[in-house]
C-alpha cells in the first residue's frame, strides 16, 4: 500500500513545487495590488475576475473532466481521436461564447458595477476567456503523459510574464487596473503558444460521433456542477459588494487571497490524485489505499491550518523591503483567514471523496451535490453578512465546502464504498478545536506572543500521536517521504 502512496506523494511533490512556485509568483501581487490601488479599485478586479471564472466553467464545459476519463479507454483506443474530438468542440464554442458575451458587454458592466470608463474591460475579459479555454485540454494531455518538467514550464512562464508585464506597465508606464487583465491576456496567450506543439502532436482534426456523445453524457454534468463549485468560491464576492460596498468587497478578497496557502496544498494533492485514482482502481486493495490517502492528507493539511492560523497576524503584519504582505488599509479582515484555510481543508476531503465519481462513471451526483454547496453558500452570505460583516461571507464558503464533502461521500458511498478513518479524523478535528479555545484563552489573558504560539504549535505535534491519530508507520512515511522533499 505504501509503495502506492510513495507513487502519489512523488507525484504531488512534483506537481507542489511548480504550483507553489507559479502560484507564490503570482500571489505576490496581491501586495502590489493592495499596496498601489484603492479598496474600490481593487474591488472592480476582483469582481470582474469573479465573471472570468464562471465563464472559464461554460467555455468548457464539463469536457476537461470527460477528456480525463476517457482519454485513454480501451472502448475509444484512437488516442489523437480521443483528444480533437473534445478540442475541435471547445474551439468552435468558444468563438460563440465570446461573441455573445461581447455583445452583453453593457449588461455585464451595470451587473458588476464597473465604472464607465472601464468598459473595455469586458473585451479584454473575453480574451483571456478564450485562450484559457483552449489550453485546458493539452494542459490535462501532460498530466496523463507525465509531462510534468513541461507542464511546470508553461505554468510558470505564464505567471513570470503576467508579472513582468504587470510590474512594467504600472510602474513604468503609469497604467491603472487596465494593465492587470492586458498582462493575463498576455500571458494566456503565450501559454497557448507554448503548448502548439503537444496540440498538433494530437490533433488530427477528426471528430467521433459516438465518442462525443459519451463526451457529453459525462462531462455535461460538470457544467452545472462546475458552476456550483465555482460560485462557491467567487458568488461571495458580488454579494459582499452588494450588501456592503467596493471597499469591503477589496478587504474581504485580499483576506480570502491569503487562503492560498492552503489551497495550494489542495491544487498540488489534486493534479496527482486525479490520474492516481483512475490508475490505481484496478487494484484489489484500491479502497484501502484510497482510506489511507486521505488520513493522511489530514493530517499533513491539519498542520498547515494549525500553523498558519497561531501566525497570520504575523505573516501579514511583519515588513518585508519596507512593504507588507498585504496593505495596512486591507488588515481589519485578517480574522476570516482561519476560517478559509479550514473551507479549503474540506475542500480537499471533496476532491479526494470525487474518486469513486469517475471510477463509476456517476458524474450526474455533481450538479446536485455542487448545487447544495452552492446555495448552501448564498444562502449563508445573505443571513451572515449583514450580522457579521466578512465573517460571515467566510464562514458560508466554509459551510458550502463543508457541505460538498459530506454530499459526495454519501452519494459516492453505495457505489464505490470505502472505509475511511473516520475515526482518526475526528480526532483531528478535536485537536485542533483545543488549540483554539487554547489560543482564545492565551488571547483573552494578553499573553498571547510569539513564543506562546511557537508552544501552541508543538503542541499540536505531541497531540497528534496522543491522540492516536498518527502511528509509528505513518510518523515515518511523512517523515521521510514529504517533509524531506521540503
Amino acid at each position: 500500500m505504501f509503495d502506492k502512496i510513495k507513487q502519489l506523494s512523488k507525484d504531488t511533490a512534483i506537481y507542489g513545487i511548480s504550483t507553489m512556485l507559479g502560484r507564490f509568483i503570482n500571489f505576490f501581487l496581491v501586495p502590489f495590488y493592495t499596496n498601489i490601488f484603492a479598496p474600490d479599485q481593487y474591488g472592480i478586479i476582483s469582481n470582474l475576475y469573479a465573471v472570468i471564472a464562471i465563464m472559464n466553467i461554460v467555455f468548457i464545459y464539463g469536457l476537461d473532466s470527460a477528456y480525463l476519463k476517457f482519454a485513454e479507454s480501451d472502448e475509444f483506443p484512437d488516442k489523437k481521436t480521443n483528444f480533437s474530438t473534445p478540442f475541435i468542440s471547445v474551439i468552435t464554442t468558444s468563438i460563440l461564447f465570446v461573441g455573445l458575451f461581447a455583445i452583453g458587454q453593457s449588461y455585464v458592466n451595470q451587473f458588476l458595477s464597473i465604472p464607465h470608463e472601464y468598459n473595455y474591460l469586458i473585451y479584454l475579459g473575453c480574451g483571456i476567456l478564450f485562450f484559457d479555454a483552449l489550453a485546458v485540454l493539452p494542459f490535462i494531455y501532460l498530466r496523463l503523459e507525465r509531462k510534468t518538467i513541461k507542464f511546470s514550464s508553461i505554468k510558470i512562464l505564464n505567471i513570470v510574464l503576467n508579472i513582468v508585464l504587470n510590474l512594467f506597465l504600472i510602474l513604468y508606464l503609469g497604467m491603472g487596473i487596465e494593465a492587470v487583465f492586458i498582462s493575463n491576456l498576455a500571458a494566456s496567450i503565450l501559454s497557448l503558444i507554448l503548448l502548439l506543439p503537444s496540440i498538433l502532436k494530437k490533433l488530427n482534426f477528426s471528430f467521433d460521433k459516438a465518442l462525443y456523445m459519451r463526451l457529453l453524457k459525462f462531462g455535461l454534468p460538470y457544467l452545472p456542477g462546475g458552476l456550483a463549485a465555482i460560485f462557491i468560491q467567487v458568488i461571495d464576492r458580488p454579494i459582499v459588494e452588494h450588501l456592503t460596498d467596493l471597499t469591503t468587497l477589496g478587504i474581504y478578497q485580499a483576506n480570502y487571497k491569503l487562503g492560498i496557502f492552503m489551497m495550494l496544498y489542495v491544487v498540488m494533492f489534486q493534479y496527482a490524485w486525479q490520474p492516481f485514482f483512475l490508475q490505481t482502481a484496478k487494484e484489489e486493495n484500491a479502497q484501502d489505499i484510497f482510506a489511507k490517502v486521505l488520513t493522511i492528507f489530514m493530517i499533513i493539511g491539519s498542520l498547515i491550518l494549525v500553523f498558519l492560523s497561531v501566525f497570520i497576524v504575523e505573516i501579514v503584519t511583519t515588513p518585508f523591503f519596507g512593504k507588507t504582505l498585504i496593505g495596512k488599509d486591507y488588515w481589519s479582515g485578517i480574522s476570516i483567514v482561519p476560517v478559509v484555510l479550514l473551507g479549503y481543508l474540506f475542500n480537499g476531503m471533496y476532491v479526494n471523496f470525487s474518486a469513486g465519481i469517475y471510477i463509476k462513471e456517476k458524474s450526474l451526483y455533481v450538479p446536485i451535490v455542487m448545487g447544495i454547496g452552492a446555495a448552501t453558500n448564498i444562502v449563508a452570505n445573505f443571513i451572515l453578512i449583514p450580522l457579521i460583516g466578512i465573517m460571515g461571507a467566510a464562514i458560508a464558503t466554509l459551510a458550502s465546502y463543508f457541505m460538498m464533502a459530506a454530499g459526495f461521500y454519501f452519494a459516492v458511498k453505495k457505489h464505490y464504498p470505502v472505509n475511511y478513518e473516520f475515526g482518526k479524523i475526528f480526532r483531528i478535528f478535536v485537536s485542533i478545536g483545543i488549540i483554539t479555545l487554547l489560543y482564545w484563552a492565551l488571547n483573552q489573558n494578553e499573553i498571547i506572543n510569539i513564543w506562546t504560539k511557537l508552544l501552541l504549535v508543538i503542541f499540536y505535534l505531541f497531540l497528534l500521536p496522543i491522540m492516536r491519530i498518527i502511528t509509528s508507520e505513518e510518523l515515518n512515511f511523512i517523515k521521510k517521504k514529504v517533509l524531506r522533499r521540503k
